[in-house]
């Protein structure tokens, strides 16, 4: 199962030039996930991340049994549950 440790950041494409990074992944299920911290998402004024599960249309998806919206005001370990959670979703 992947985890946090696994993210590759990156400077996030529109919040960069102000120090927001963002981290994709896909999982084998076809699902996946964005992983964004900056001074604008949800807990990030707090080093907190936002997370936004992606449908196996490459866009995000607010119907899967995880949540009906992006999830904030986390910590790398809930970032970790939330994962595994997407991971075996089918």
């Amino acid at each position: 199962m992947k985890t946090f440790k696994d993210l590759d950041f990156q400077p996030h494409p529109n919040l960069g030039h102000l120090g927001g990074v963002q981290a994709r992944i896909t999982f084998d299920n076809g699902y996946g996930a964005s992983v964004v911290r900056s001074q604008y998402t949800y807990g990030g004024d707090r080093g907190l991340y936002e997370l936004a599960v992606f449908g196996k249309d490459g866009h995000i998806s607010y119907d899967t049994p995880i949540t009906n919206d992006v999830i904030g005001y986390l910590k790398e370990e809930e970032v970790t549950k939330i994962l595994q959670q997407i991971q075996l979703l089918k």
